[in-house]
């Protein structure tokens, strides 16, 4: 497996990272620690996640040098606007433990994200941030902002797994050298992912599991992952993709899985919108 990619600013990112989204605050130290144990430098918060206090103390813990880490969050909605977002891009640097952020995307495209991409671009500028990018951002949306701003984003980050492999984004995306990033690169286990008889055939023949044919087909086309576990042994086996290749037969076999859309959230649908921009008043637990 290819290590890293280049950004559209030269910067080089890990192909592989771990996720740490669903994981409590109160365990995500624990698991980030393990991650980096079993190998992992990148790892993928938000501040929506409320977890990015465990991040910061994992890194801060490990002994690794700052430098060979790589740090990536996310701006949530209401945050969002030039003064919000820039007040909440230094509370993440303090909550994180560091001087800068690897790569700070804004995390949904609802709320002033103009605003908010305005802020990242002076974080950006100054030092703060060393990338910057968009999370959820699709088709008129993600074209309209990266031919409006300087900096164009360097990363997509969009739900991309082999039943939704983004094809037209990925198109959309390379006028820009914009990168894409799956979240929930293994769909979940949605789709029946773990039971697909052509996925089965393929790690079988290589004996591999199908979470690693998916994660080495999708860094095989060039897209970052950032699968979630927190179990130590299912966190090493997603890391290890080197040792076997797939044939063009397979990944052509894997191609005719793409549904041609996303399983789990569609950002054109009102009700998501609603939902979402309520989500911190929900779910925040320094509310409770």
């Amino acid at each position: 497996m290819k290590k890293t990619i280049t950004l559209n600013n030269g910067v080089e990112m890990p192909m592989m990272g771990y996720g740490v989204w669903q994981i409590a605050p109160t365990e995500c130290e624990r698991h980030v620690s393990e991650a980096l144990e079993a190998g992992y430098r990148s790892i993928d918060t938000a501040q929506a996640y409320y977890n990015e206090e465990g991040v910061g103390e994992a890194v801060g813990k490990s002994g690794i040098p700052r430098g060979e880490l790589f740090l990536t969050t996310k701006v949530w909605i209401s945050n969002a606007g030039e003064e919000k977002a820039a007040k909440s891009i230094d509370e993440s640097l303090r909550k994180l433990k560091t001087d800068y952020i690897d790569l700070l995307l804004i995390h949904q495209p609802f709320g002033d994200y103009y605003g908010t991409y305005r802020a990242m671009e002076k974080a950006y500028k100054e030092g703060k941030a060393r990338a910057i990018g968009l999370s959820n951002f699709y088709d008129a949306r993600f074209v309209d902002l990266a031919e409006n701003m300087e900096v164009k984003p360097a990363v997509v980050q969009l739900e991309t797994h082999v039943f939704s492999q983004q094809v037209r984004m990925r198109g959309l995306m390379e006028e820009y050298g914009t990168r894409l990033m799956a979240w929930s690169p293994l769909a979940r286990g949605m789709n029946n992912l773990f039971g697909n008889e052509t996925l089965q055939g393929i790690a079988a023949r290589h004996g591999k599991d199908i979470a690693q044919v998916c994660l080495k087909f999708l860094t095989d086309e060039g897209i970052i992952v950032i699968p979630q576990s927190t179990k130590p042994e299912r966190m090493a086996s997603n890391f290890d993709l080197d040792g076997f290749e797939l044939s063009d037969d397979e990944r052509e076999a894997i191609r005719r899985l793409d549904a041609g859309h996303p399983l789990a959230a569609d950002f054109n649908d009102p009700a998501l919108a609603k939902y979402l921009l309520g989500y911190d008043e929900q779910f925040n637990p320094a509310k409770d």
